[in-house]
């Protein structure tokens, strides 16, 4: 097998570590790490000061999806911070409005944010210090400003003239409405207010009161149908964790209605295969993750819905049995497009941060507000903007995923975590952002540590593929850094290929990840990944 040598470190660390997109942002959890603070901490902290360094990523007027591993117990536990569709909002609205479909930007796709919420939530049931204290980083960086690195500054510009320009208080968060040039400085002393708010009177400050009634105003004088009453019903729910064995490593993902299950859905279907002896980089090894992928792409394009809605059989998609049932569909010469979703035996953007502690407690954590920007609707005062995430609804009535009053709608933010299976201790927590590259880079992250054995750095820097779309027959981009015959050699199996994928397009289209990897002798081994503008620190 060829090896692949990564061009940085691993950061090593023994008391406690925190990767994310912005080095800001890892300093403000580490530094709550070096106070006392545990992984939950720590993390809540990441995510505040990632609100206000990398707004169209993630803030909070987005969702946010957790896994938490307790050391004293081994426990997994994982939160869904997601919000609903308000309660006026159905097809048949839609459809009396004139609407053909779902407009990815509309304001009809904004649901109740849930960010704040599932912070609150969290730190209730894991965390140890107080709010205040936690988001104290953040409300900092925002009081006082920041210097905006450059590729979040690149990005900030672009979606920035796309979304914030022409949108509802948009133009509070674009500078000289522009966006901030590299190294400018920006200050949001609005969201240093919401947040110090939020410190001093919790999720209550946020969902009832001012702030609701800021974001209530903002939708409705965009056209929109949220209410106060569906800020003030939303809640956070506890979830049992979904995973799936891989060569002795267990992979946990978050259930439906976050697409966590397309990750292990293609890690059984690989598992089948004996990737020892194939190049890393070679096509026949890519053929196969690809295929796999594909074949999870088709499940979970039906079964990923609210399960409040719908019956999802996850006993029967996750089992052996299926897993040997839909390997059938791979033919290892050759591409197959047109799959769809099995029935199994009864039995946007994003921001992905995760942080251990020195006891060995570990959150794998994802914070969004889907589409850069959202709606690109800014409520006055507040310092950010709402999310999109109800794009994802599908318009058809028949579908599990149709849009409903009250329903959570299909997520692609899904944070992952790895146990030992030998003696359920800590692996690590690991994720890559980016809509439905998500489940894709799962797959080849895990690929990367378990079958390669590569450390966190290489598997992060070693290049990727996306199936575009999240769909079976998506085509496929490959990374700039592959040899050049694997692309001709796809293409000539029947992948529709779009190869040396560079640029800024790079950065956005694979995904940001971050994994921090947890010996059993306590030493913490990080990653970041060099896409973005991020680090992983240690103490």
């Amino acid at each position: 097998m060829l090896s692949f040598k990564s061009n940085r470190s691993p950061i090593l660390a023994r008391r406690g570590m925190v990767a994310s997109s912005q080095p800001l942002a890892t300093q403000a959890g580490l530094s709550i790490l070096m106070q006392g603070g545990n992984a939950a901490d720590a993390a809540v902290a990441t995510a505040a000061a990632l609100g206000v360094t990398e707004p169209y990523s993630t803030g909070l007027g987005g969702d946010c999806f957790a896994l938490y591993y307790e050391a004293k117990t081994g426990k997994i536990t994982a939160l869904n911070g997601s919000g609903r569709a308000p309660r006026q909002l159905s097809l048949a609205l839609l459809k009396e409005q004139g609407l053909d479909g779902l407009p990815p930007f509309h304001v009809h796709t904004a649901t109740v944010p849930g960010t704040v919420a599932g912070w609150c939530d969290f730190l209730e049931k894991h965390g140890t210090m107080p709010l205040a204290e936690i988001l104290a980083p953040a409300i900092y960086l925002a009081e006082e400003g920041f210097p905006v690195a450059p590729i979040t500054a690149h990005f900030w510009r672009e979606f920035g003239q796309q979304k914030l320009k022409n949108a509802f208080g948009g133009p509070a968060l674009l500078p000289n409405g522009v966006g901030p040039a590299d190294g400018e400085i920006f200050v949001n002393k609005d969201l240093a207010r919401t947040m110090r708010q939020v410190a001093e009177g919790g999720k209550e400050a946020f969902y009832q009161g001012e702030i609701a009634q800021k974001i209530v105003r903002a939708i409705q004088e965009a056209g929109g149908v949220m209410t106060g009453e569906d800020l003030a019903g939303h809640t956070s729910t506890w979830e049992e964790p979904i995973s799936t064995l891989y060569r002795g490593i267990r992979v946990w993902e978050c259930p439906p209605n976050g697409q966590g299950l397309a990750a292990l859905l293609a890690l059984n279907v690989l598992e089948g295969f004996d990737l020892t002896g194939m190049d890393p980089l070679g096509v026949e090894r890519w053929h196969l993750l690809i295929e796999a992928m594909r074949v999870a792409f088709a499940d979970t394009a039906w079964y990923v819905a609210d399960p409040n809605f719908f019956e999802i059989p996850l006993a029967g998609l996750l089992s052996r049995p299926y897993a040997r049932e839909r390997r059938q569909l791979i033919d290892p010469l050759k591409a197959v497009l047109d799959r769809t979703w099995g029935v199994p035996v009864a039995g946007s953007d994003t921001v992905y941060f995760c942080a251990v502690d020195a006891a060995g407690n570990a959150c794998s954590f994802i914070n969004s507000v889907s589409a850069s920007f959202g709606t690109g609707i800014v409520p006055a005062g507040l310092g950010f903007a709402i999310h999109n995430r109800g794009a994802a609804f599908s318009t058809d009535p028949r579908h599990p995923n149709a849009l409903a009053p009250g329903k959570r709608p299909y997520h692609t933010i899904i944070p992952g975590l790895l146990t030992r299976e030998a003696d359920g201790s800590l692996y690590g927590p690991f994720g890559v952002m980016a809509d439905f590259m998500q489940p894709q880079g799962h797959l080849q992250m895990v690929v990367n540590l378990v079958d390669d054995k590569l450390d966190p750095q290489a598997a992060l820097d070693r290049p990727r593929f996306r199936i575009e779309g999240g769909r079976a027959s998506g085509i496929v981009m490959l990374e700039q850094g592959l040899p050049p015959s694997v692309a001709g050699s796809l293409a000539l199996m029947g992948h529709q290929v779009i190869p040396e994928v560079s640029g800024p397009l790079r950065n956005f289209k694979f995904g940001l990840g971050q994994i921090i990897r947890r010996d059993p002798n306590g030493v913490l081994w990080g990653g970041s990944d060099p896409r973005g503008d991020g680090c992983a620190m240690g103490f």
